[in-house]
């Protein structure tokens, strides 16, 4: 069975745990018709919201999708400290209470989804270390003409950065686009995306605001060689989606 057919056969339960994850929430969207239907593309966003993020963009993205995730969510044991660390983080001792109460459907929930995220073909990343070999994995994937997503930041809000709602982002789809493109003869449309409302805690309502810009080539961005061309893609993407922020503030 190929990933894909892996993939298609797990949507339902996909959808129903984004479902459960997003409960209170309601989705807003705009510039949703500037999704790429179909061949290579890297959806690239602001990462405020951990596990909400991920069941958004599940909810919104208009085709199969598939994760740069961080390798702790492999493992059910890491994933559950980080559930734990979630709760505390956002509700502080009444999300240890949640906690406490939640969790033998929580351990039958991070059991379930450490194997379901490998089999359905997320990739890897040591968010300590250096991430060759998760590059290596979206080298192939987008050459397959799959979609990746490559969100930016540490799944919430950073109160000490000079935007606190999108970290700084780093330079690995920069580095991939430039790859493909003098490589491989493949230029990768980027796909930039701001989002808010997703850092609102678990259970508690709010309105989740989506904002999808048009895509990005790193055709448009080549400069003297390697380090500039690849600096000058990932400050504009960075750029671009502080701009779909700001955007979605005046909703």
């Amino acid at each position: 069975m190929t990933i894909e057919e892996e993939l298609k056969r797990l949507e339902p339960v996909i959808q129903r745990f984004s479902s459960m994850a997003l409960i209170g929430k309601k989705i807003v969207i705009k510039g949703k018709e500037n999704f790429v239907k179909k061949g290579p593309n890297i959806i690239i966003g602001n990462h405020i919201g951990t596990f909400k993020d991920a069941a958004t963009l599940f909810k919104v993205v208009p085709r199969q999708i598939f994760w740069t995730s961080n390798k702790l969510v492999f493992d059910k044991h890491d994933l559950n400290r980080l559930i734990r660390k979630h709760f505390k983080r956002h509700l502080k001792d009444f999300g240890l209470f949640l906690d406490l109460i939640f969790s033998p459907l929580k351990s039958l929930f991070t059991s379930y989804f450490a194997q379901t995220i490998k089999k359905a073909g997320a990739i890897p990343v040591d968010m300590e270390q250096k991430t060759r070999t998760a590059m290596e994995h979206c080298h192939e994937y987008l050459k397959k003409g799959r979609a990746i997503i490559a969100l930016q930041g540490w799944g919430r809000v950073m109160k000490k950065e000079p935007n606190p709602y999108v970290h700084t982002f780093k330079r690995g789809t920069s580095i991939l686009t430039y790859n493909l493109h003098e490589y491989e003869g493949i230029s990768i449309p980027v796909t930039p995306v701001a989002m808010f409302g997703t850092q609102v805690p678990f259970l508690v309502p709010t309105k989740i605001k989506i904002n999808v810009g048009e895509p990005m080539y790193i055709t448009d961005y080549l400069g003297d060689g390697f380090t500039d061309s690849v600096e000058r893609f990932r400050e504009a993407l960075e750029e671009n989606v502080k701009s779909l922020l700001f955007d979605i503030l005046k909703w």
